[in-house]
């Protein structure tokens, strides 16, 4: 230790006397320097000026101040040394190089007050730039033409200070280098012999890589460095030994508790994405790879789910199903072909780029349930280690995988099983108005007894006539909508019961009507109660003896069809304000169905919204699963003058606009917030009541929960859950 400090000692005193002595020298030769290129450069600026003052005295004294700032202008540009130029005289610029004025600061600053002769003002100035000049004030014609100012730019003069110190000490490094190079080579030939073994035991370890300690220098120091080399090979194999069992130990240890873990969250999760979701993120720790997807069969193997850590997609394709089960039949636990085996849909387009695939079966009870196909970015970067850890973990998660995907089809099934029973032919609801109207649509359907629907717009009045036609006798016959309201008096009848050849301009061959079209089937008359007298007079017949003519015809023609009406209007206060014909009412009127708007219908408007969500879901291609509580409760809340057309025009407008898998208030529109907002004048609510008695006992109480829980007569543990329910926080300062 003390010849590696004397060493140390000794170089730093060399380096430290050359580098002392190089600065000394540098100061002092620069120095010398600098000054001598300032007093050149102060006698240059001189001449300069003595030259120009000479050439300006004339300009001045004749007041041609044109041609003045132009010699001024020319000489700064002859000159580059030249920063600026100007011509005082009695306080006024009469001339410049600045342009448009002179810095005022410039202007105060050395200007003497009288100059005559031979006379120079000189002076140093710094500019805001942070550049040096050397300005001098020159008499011009003896100080009766003015005075002469001029700025020299003293940046040329420090570079050259600059590179003198840049020639000085490269100089001086030219020369420490080699005088450390030679003491250090004199030093090291003296004490590495007995340096290197101090060093050697010093930070010898047993189990670390270093070579052997070479055996040379004096007779005392070659023995002892030859035992060293002994000791230290024969405790080296002995540690050797020892980690290596302790890394077989550790690594098995650490499968386990990674197995173990990974098993153990995993069987804590519910969902199918989430069970995969997770596998995925833990693989992908452990190879550090890319992507990685899980192919997960359905019990039957008719269809399979392809899921990543951001998409869980159903493949409902036998036939694809059925080559991913023939793929990984009889395949090895760790697979890894030469070129990749599975394309999409069995695995995603990310994946599919990706030139290597490393395959690895899900066997659950000795049946095959799916896989993890990992993809790699090379033909094979996995390690096999590696490789047999993520095995283990999915072969002790495949049981979880299975159920997720059990319930996953279970809750599929059970979904449609609700869609059947909370709809009726289309028809989505459960409220008992609805309900009775659907076991009235059966009673009648099986027979040609007239339909008379009546409801507000968008109530679903068409659905039920179709309900009517698809459950009668007719379903194979066509079903023919006419909207009445549609047509102009003019063009109504034509349209319902055809016309002939000629029977009008721009009838110019025959053509069926729509009761024609119809024949053995139904026709649908919406918005009846808009007809005209005359369509009214016709129609009647029509429903009477199911017989009528073409316009412009005189053939009688026969049909058989169904009539079923609807209108929104109250067809009975048309009949009393003599709009529509009585006897034709009581004709249409033989079954009236009477359907209520959605307002009336309880909680319909949330089964409505789930049907139209996964429908505009499936339609936008977006995985949209569910409608917030407060979103949810801002639909129920609303008065829906649109009913369910609205209804479903605010599901679809909330579908594109959703950003996230939830539909949240900020998607729907701003009328349904607003309807929801209680009048400044409402009385509160029996949960806004609560909350206030809540927050005042607490406060009462300084925040003391147990305190405020006495005093409300109820336990510590209901008072947290109301305090969560109703959304209060205790302050920071309490």
């Amino acid at each position: 230790m003390k010849l590696r400090s004397l060493k140390g000692t000794l170089l730093v005193a060399v380096t430290g006397l050359m580098a002392l002595s190089t600065l000394l020298v540098a100061l002092l030769a620069s120095h010398r320097y600098a000054q001598s290129l300032e007093q050149t450069l102060a006698a240059q600026a001189e001449n300069v000026g003595r030259a120009l003052a000479a050439e300006a005295a004339d300009l001045v004294l004749v007041n041609d101040l044109v041609s003045l700032r132009n010699m001024l202008e020319r000489h700064r540009i002859a000159h580059p040394s030249l920063a600026y130029l100007f011509v005082v005289r009695e306080g006024r610029v009469l001339a410049s190089t600045f342009g448009s004025e002179v810095p005022e600061d410039l202007l105060a600053f050395n200007l003497p007050e009288q100059l005559s002769g031979e006379e120079t003002a000189l002076q140093r100035i710094v500019s805001e730039t942070g550049l040096r000049h050397l300005d001098m004030a020159l008499p011009i014609f003896d100080g009766h033409a003015g005075i002469l100012r001029l700025g020299v730019s003293e940046e040329h003069l420090r570079r050259e200070v600059r590179d003198l110190w840049a020639s000085i000490g490269i100089l001086a490094l030219l020369i420490l280098v080699p005088a450390l190079a030679g003491g250090m080579l004199f030093l090291n030939r003296m004490t590495r012999p007995l340096l290197a073994l101090v060093q050697a035991a010093q930070g010898y370890a047993p189990g670390r890589s270093q070579p052997p300690l070479p055996v040379e220098g004096q007779q005392e120091i070659a023995v002892l460095a030859e035992a060293f080399n002994t000791m230290t090979s024969r405790i080296d194999e002995y540690t050797q030994r020892l980690e290596d069992q302790a890394a077989k130990l550790e690594q098995a240890q650490s499968q386990l508790r990674a197995s173990c873990e990974i098993v153990r969250n995993v069987s804590a999760l519910a969902s199918l994405p989430d069970v995969a979701g997770y596998l995925i993120r833990r693989t992908q720790e452990i190879l550090h790879c890319k992507e990685a997807n899980v192919l997960a069969f359905s019990p039957d193997r008719e269809m399979f789910f392809m899921l990543t850590s951001e998409e869980a997609r159903k493949v409902t394709d036998p036939e694809a199903a059925a080559a991913a089960v023939a793929l990984l039949q009889g395949m090895e636990p760790i697979h890894q072909p030469e070129t990749p085996v599975f394309r999409p849909p069995m695995i995603s387009d990310a994946q599919a780029r990706l030139p290597g695939q490393s395959i690895l079966p899900l066997y659950h009870e000795d049946s095959l349930c799916g896989a993890m196909i990992v993809g790699c970015v090379k033909k094979c970067a996995c390690q096999p280690r590696d490789l047999e850890l993520v095995s283990l973990v999915l072969s002790q998660a495949a049981g979880t995988l299975r159920r997720a995907v059990q319930q996953e089809v279970e809750a599929e099934k059970f979904q449609v099983r609700q869609d059947l029973r909370a709809g009726f032919m289309g028809i989505i609801g459960r409220d008992p108005k609805l309900t009775t109207i659907f076991r009235l649509i059966e009673d009648v359907a099986a027979t040609d007894a007239t339909v008379l629907i009546q409801g507000e717009s968008g109530t679903g009045k068409e659905l039920v006539a179709r309900a009517i036609h698809d459950l009668s006798p007719r379903r194979d016959k066509p079903f023919v909508v006419i909207n009445c309201s549609a047509y102009p008096a003019t063009l109504l009848e034509s349209e319902l019961f055809g016309h002939e050849r000629g029977a009008f301009t721009g009838a110019l061959k025959q053509r069926p009507g729509r009761f024609e079209q119809a024949d053995g089937g139904t026709v649908f008359l919406d918005e009846i109660g808009e007809i005209s007298a005359s369509a009214q007079v016709k129609l009647l017949r029509v429903l009477q003896t199911q017989r009528f003519e073409r316009v412009g015809g005189d053939r009688t023609v026969t049909v058989d069809v169904r009539i079923v009406a609807a209108t929104n209007k109250d067809l009975l206060e048309e009949v009393k304000a003599g709009r529509f014909r009585e006897d034709l009412y009581y004709r249409l009127d033989v079954i009236p169905i009477q359907l209520p708007p959605l307002r009336e219908r309880g909680n319909d408007a949330a089964l409505l919204a789930a049907h139209f969500l996964r429908r505009f879901s499936a339609e936008q291609q977006k995985d949209i699963t569910e409608i917030s509580p407060k979103a949810m409760r801002l639909l129920l809340d609303y008065h829906w003058p649109g009913n369910v057309r609205e209804l479903e025009n605010v599901v679809e407008q909330a579908t594109v606009l959703a950003k996230s898998r939830v539909i949240t208030p900020e998607e729907l529109p701003t009328r349904l917030k607003a309807a929801s907002e209680p009048s400044p004048s409402a009385a509160p609510t029996l949960e806004e009541q609560e909350r206030t008695v809540i927050l005042q006992t607490l406060e009462s109480c300084s925040w003391n929960k147990k305190l405020a829980a006495q005093r409300l007569a109820i336990g510590r543990s209901t008072l947290y859950a109301k305090m969560k329910r109703l959304g209060i926080t205790v302050p920071e300062a309490a």
